[in-house]
């Protein structure tokens, strides 16, 4: 992958933990970089960003003290989105990222081609969320 894309995909992940971007902007500038999606992994502390091709980069995310629950609690992880989603002043993405794993969420895989985000717990327990219209 060309590091021009590398650098896209960085600013993307810093812009989220900095809270300096919304979810929507971090879409739009990803898609218009050419990917087609991503997946976050909470277990490694990576995110990996795919190209439609099959290149794609692994980054290192911040990490964090919290672990992933055993228990995947999909509703949890629903009012957990609709949290981010309002984007109140007490949002934060890395208060979403430690809530989300105490809520037994492992990781999600995020598709612009498919509008939406399948969030996984450890069994493979998913709660899918689509992209607002």
């Amino acid at each position: 992958m060309d590091a021009e894309r590398i650098s896209i995909a960085q600013t993307c992940l810093n812009a989220a933990h900095e809270n300096s971007l919304s979810f929507p902007e971090i879409v739009g500038k990803l898609i218009a970089a050419g990917f087609e999606g991503y997946t976050v992994d909470y277990r490694r502390s990576t995110q990996t960003f795919y190209l439609p091709d099959g290149e794609n980069t692994m980054l290192d995310m911040p990490t964090s003290s919290c672990h992933v629950a055993a228990t995947f609690d999909a509703a949890s992880v629903e009012a957990l989105v609709r949290w981010a989603q309002a984007n109140g002043p007490e949002y934060s993405y890395k208060a979403f990222c430690e809530k989300v794993k105490a809520a037994g969420c492992a990781g999600y895989l995020v598709s612009f081609l498919g509008r939406r985000v399948v969030y996984f717990g450890r069994t493979v327990e998913t709660h899918v969320e689509h992209f607002p219209k």
